[in-house]
């Protein structure tokens, strides 16, 4: 017989398996120069699809949406280290693009996660955000626009703010609150306020903030989310990166050159101890999901945050964390979807070429029961 949360799963997605997602974030509409990866769109989808997923989560840039999605913004990169989206200055316009993704996501079956990491303009109008109305509205602006193209039915779900409360994505907040636990009376006040301003427009797309803070010891109360968007990897709340020196410079190669000269060698030095970190973090994410009777999607996971084709950093490594991510993680029967890495994108072509190896941990996911 099925659980009561089992049920409450398929109802609150629409499915009857775990669904395979991956993170397409930013790179959707900045990474379409010829050899970056998303300039044709359903070459792209064809071969996620072939490689068994089910769905996309993209940066929905809510807050230029809401501002004018017919004008060109211009962007500046985030990072010049990481291939997630422009490595340096960019220029998009959404109206058009984001409508015309969505409708290639429905030709090809993919359903479409909808985040936002607040991608900074050059007028840094994620700024304008002064209280969760503020971060409401926008996000009920951008699922009207949605809602006029005819594509509202295929959008799986909204994550709010990628990685809440971090400064990096969340400037408006942390400018007027400082940092904040994810918990804090501040943030869960802000969470709350959105979700129920949002719930009066959209009561049935489900909704969360995604997170990305060990849970050692947590006992957070999330019953005001739908579900739980956590990222979950080997080096969360282990001493990995401390041991190797990756300090996640986003201008500066210190770091990756530090983990070229000294991640595989240490990971495979310790293996069993930080294959324990990840299963232990796995297991820790699971048992306060299911304190609150919540699913658990992770969109982000597995092995290293960080990680690209780059000389010396091999992807064998890599993979084996990853199948143990998805391997642990389906065995708790919490997770109604996760991904199967955060490098599961065309441009991350050691991670891309290994179809195999994909079809191999869809299926892991697809066949994984739900408690």
């Amino acid at each position: 017989m099925n659980s009561v949360l089992e049920e409450k799963t398929k109802k609150l997605f629409g499915i009857e398996k775990p669904f395979a997602i991956t993170m397409w974030e930013f790179s959707w509409i900045e990474r379409r120069w010829p050899g970056a990866g998303y300039e044709d769109w359903d070459k792209a989808l064809d071969e996620l699809t072939a490689r068994g997923y089910d769905a996309v989560r993209i940066d929905a840039f809510p807050h230029l949406m809401d501002a004018d999605p017919y004008r060109e913004w211009t962007l500046n990169p985030e990072w010049t280290l990481q291939v997630w989206g422009s490595q340096s200055v960019n220029r998009i316009r959404l109206y058009d693009d984001f409508c015309n993704f969505l409708k290639a996501c429905r030709r090809h079956g993919v359903r479409v996660a909808l985040s936002t990491w607040f991608r900074q303009d050059t007028e840094k109008t994620s700024m304008n955000i002064r209280t969760p109305d503020d971060h409401a509205r926008i996000w009920i602006k951008t699922l009207d626009y949605i809602k006029e193209w005819g594509e509202l039915d295929n959008i799986f779900y909204v994550d709010f703010c990628n990685e809440w409360p971090l400064s990096a994505w969340a400037p408006f907040f942390t400018s007027q609150y400082g940092d904040q636990k994810v918990c804090s009376e501040s943030s869960v006040a802000w969470m709350k306020a959105v979700i129920a301003e949002f719930k009066k427009h959209y009561p049935t797309i489900p909704v969360t903030f995604s997170f990305c803070h060990s849970v050692r010891g947590t006992d957070d109360d999330i019953s005001f989310l739908d579900f739980v968007e956590q990222h979950t990897w080997m080096t969360t709340g282990s001493d990995f990166y401390q041991k190797v020196g990756y300090t996640f410079d986003r201008f500066s190669d210190v770091g990756y050159t530090n983990m070229a000269l000294k991640g595989e060698e240490l990971y495979r030095q310790s293996k069993e101890h930080y294959d324990r970190c990840l299963v232990e973090e796995i297991h820790r994410v699971a048992e306060w999901a299911k304190k609150w009777g919540k699913p658990v999607v992770s969109t982000e996971c597995w092995s290293v945050v960080d990680y690209k084709d780059w000389p010396l950093l091999n992807w064998d490594w890599i993979f084996d964390l990853n199948e143990l991510g998805v391997r642990t993680a389906t065995e708790t029967g919490c997770y109604a979807g996760m991904a199967t890495s955060n490098f599961c994108g065309p441009q991350f072509v050691g991670m891309w070429r290994r179809k195999d190896w994909h079809h191999k941990m869809t299926d892991v996911i697809h066949n994984g029961k739900m408690i």
